[in-house]
């Protein structure tokens, strides 16, 4: 009787154990299927996109399964599933959204003037503008103006180049003498003369240095001579002279210029703007005078040309010296005077090419 109870109890431990075992690897073998089908599916599917809960998910799971059996687990590689939990960490502690508000922006108007500043003035460092703006009352890092040149692609540092030809041939003017040729066909034979004409950029006189129909290497060094000796008979100083690549301009030319210490400053080869002044000169001759009258020949050139230059010097108003003549730039500008009580007297120049306009004595 006892052994036989025995027997019954035992049967029944082993059998709930047999049990318990087959439950384990029922279970293990369902996590087989599980993950065969996730293989399966993975090889079908070009790209899962997880939204964010389910990073969290695995991101938080992560934590209960050991390292190396994280590329058999989860359907993500290690280095994503750490870069989702490092992002789940800073979100934890940011606190942008109880955040501050900073200092306020530069205003525009501001900036602007920075730049302005750095524009005009290549020498200016961000301290120099700094101080300008100081002095002009508005207070101002001198982090922020370094800040504002960077952000704008400007050295904030005074080493941003050296001046352009407009800067230089604005301080320089006085010092400035520009020479051009122009050339001109007659009117018989249709035989081309050269004029050979001058321009001081200080005063913006212009002078004619001679006509030929043959400028040779000696022609054109004669007349820089006779330039030279005009130009210290009306005290003239001269520092540079620009001219172009023309061949007409020897280096006997250039000799006769150096030897007084004037420093030739040739234009690069096709920038006509690097001569400007005298180049515009040109243009303002075959406007108002040469396309608009038959030249006979070469005396005939030299006696229009030198009547024009002195009409231009002494009764033409120029923009570039605020609308007076270049006479008048040197005495100073007339009195302001009421036109309705005086006669105006009209004075007929080359023919009545040009009027020259004047209050009658």
């Amino acid at each position: 009787m006892v052994l036989s109870l025995a027997y019954r109890v035992t049967r029944r431990v082993l059998i709930s154990v047999a049990v318990l075992l087959r439950c384990e690897v029922s279970k293990d073998t369902e996590l087989l299927v599980l993950r065969h089908e996730n293989a399966v599916l993975r090889r079908q599917i070009v790209r899962v996109r997880y939204e964010p809960a389910d990073r969290f998910w695995f991101a938080a799971l992560s934590l209960l399964i050991p390292r190396r059996r994280w590329a058999a687990v989860f359907p993500v590689s290690p280095a994503t599933l750490l870069t989702w939990h490092r992002r789940l960490v800073a979100r934890k502690w940011d606190y942008s959204a109880w955040r501050k508000p900073g200092r306020p922006p530069t205003a525009t108007a501001v900036k602007k003037l920075v730049l302005t500043m750095a524009k005009d003035n290549p020498t200016w460092g961000h301290r120099r503008i700094q101080g300008e703006l100081v002095k002009l009352g508005h207070r101002i890092a001198s982090s922020t103006v370094w800040e504002i040149l960077h952000a704008a692609g400007v050295d904030p540092a005074p080493r941003r180049s050296g001046p352009t030809w407009k800067q230089f041939l604005t301080t320089q003017a006085h010092g400035i003498l520009a020479i051009e040729f122009v050339h001109v066909d007659t009117i018989g034979g249709l035989k081309r003369l050269y004029a050979l004409i001058l321009i001081e950029h200080g005063t913006r006189r212009a002078h004619l240095a001679g006509v030929t129909a043959n400028p040779t290497g000696k022609w054109t060094t004669q007349a820089a001579r006779n330039t030279l000796m005009d130009l210290a008979e009306r005290g003239k100083k001269v520092k540079f002279l620009i001219r172009d690549r023309d061949t007409k301009f020897t280096d006997g030319f250039d000799a006769v210029f150096a030897d007084e210490g004037i420093r030739i400053l040739k234009s690069p080869p096709q920038a006509p703007r690097a001569n400007a002044i005298c180049e515009r000169i040109i243009g303002e001759l075959r406007r108002e005078l040469l396309d608009r009258m038959l030249i006979v020949n070469e005396e005939h050139l030299r006696r229009t040309l030198t009547t024009y230059l002195a009409h231009r010097n002494e009764a033409r108003p120029h923009r570039t010296l605020g609308q007076l003549t270049p006479a008048q730039a040197e005495t100073g500008p007339p009195v302001p005077v009421n036109l309705a009580d005086y006669r105006i007297r009209r004075i007929s120049v080359l023919g009545g090419l040009i009027y020259e306009y004047q209050i009658a004595a």
